[in-house]
């Protein structure tokens, strides 16, 4: 599994706290070990261009997902086939507004919304209520199972 994580957004991180992360998620759903998926962290003028480019909406936002390959979750012994899973795009600056209003550290805020993105990439949607509670329900088990095997 091809992990590459970019940090272009001078906020410094643990590249490979992110890796692990998305390796975990994969793994967890059943996504094959030779599929591809790239994290980029950017700063609030990147980001604000391509929510505007790709969402028509103004401002930065703190996550954005641009999946490739269309993967969906496979089953224990039937993983999806492999590919190139797609790109999570994070803003460490909209990210830290937001831990400091839930109460946490920025670090666990991306860590949140890193594996929200992988989720987006793997086909989950939080536009329903009912979509959004399994979402929300997914990332909290994934996060917190990852971080308790730290």
């Amino acid at each position: 599994m091809s992990v590459e994580v970019n940090n272009e957004s001078g906020y410094e991180v643990d590249e490979a706290e992110f890796a692990a992360l998305a390796r975990y998620v994969l793994d967890e759903m059943h996504v094959h070990p030779q599929t591809d998926v790239s994290i980029l962290l950017v700063g609030t003028d990147v980001m604000t261009d391509l929510h505007v480019k790709w969402m028509d909406e103004p401002g930065p936002t703190d996550v954005l997902s641009f999946p490739m390959d269309e993967l969906r979750p496979g089953r224990e012994g039937d993983p999806t086939p492999a590919g190139l899973l797609g790109d999570v795009v994070l803003c460490p600056e909209v990210a830290a507004q937001q831990a400091r209003t839930a109460g946490h550290s920025t670090a666990e805020e991306l860590l949140l919304l890193t594996t929200h993105g992988i989720l987006h990439l793997l086909g989950y949607d939080h536009a329903e209520p009912e979509e959004e509670k399994e979402m929300f329900a997914l990332q909290r088990r994934l996060l917190l199972t990852f971080l308790a095997s730290r």
